[in-house]
């Protein structure tokens, strides 16, 4: 039994390694330690708190964020209109797992798609360090079509990067406030 589970194992993984090599993503990573709970951070970032926070917050940069469909939940689609309005992005939560802390869109449009990628998945994990502290990391895959790997097209991190130093700022003075 045991022989059979460790082949099966082996088979998944090795069809994941497959899938994730066939995909040939690229990856954009960002990491941002707080000093707050991961669990609260993980409600900060679960749904669309984030995504209201940081266009509150970056008005220089993000002009609005819609809720085209859905509540927050796997299946919401977003989007994300810039500043000064002409373009925007649009991606569609597939996964949400409490358990991990862990949040995945793929881009539908807009983003480093509309500039030559035919992928766009924005992962969002909550590591936990310890009790009162964790790692925001903020992790784009993409993929470049062919025609454009001259051009070298990427996505932007920076306002993933932003948006997590944001949640620090607010979580953390938060965090303070409620102790006081």
């Amino acid at each position: 039994m045991l022989k059979q589970v460790s082949f099966i194992f082996f088979l998944v993984f090795s069809c994941y390694m497959g899938a994730e090599s066939k995909l040939g993503l690229k990856h954009l990573t960002n990491e941002v330690e707080v000093n707050v709970a991961a669990s609260r951070v993980w409600e900060l970032y679960r749904h669309l708190g984030i995504s209201i926070l940081s266009a509150q917050q970056l008005k220089n940069v993000i002009q609005s964020v819609q809720v085209l469909k859905g509540d927050g939940s796997v299946g919401t689609i977003l989007k994300l209109t810039f500043v000064p309005g002409n373009s925007s992005y649009t991606e569609k939560f597939i996964v949400i797992n409490d358990e991990k802390m862990v949040k995945v869109a793929k881009g539908l449009e807009g983003g480093c798609l509309a500039i030559g990628c035919s992928v766009q998945i924005v992962r969002l994990e909550i590591i936990e360090k310890t009790s009162g502290s964790c790692i925001i990391r903020s992790d784009i895959g993409y993929a470049v079509k062919e025609e454009f790997e001259a051009n070298d097209p990427k996505p932007n991190i920076q306002i993933l990067a932003a948006a997590a130093q944001i949640a620090k700022r607010f979580l953390e003075s938060s965090g303070a406030a409620m102790s006081a």
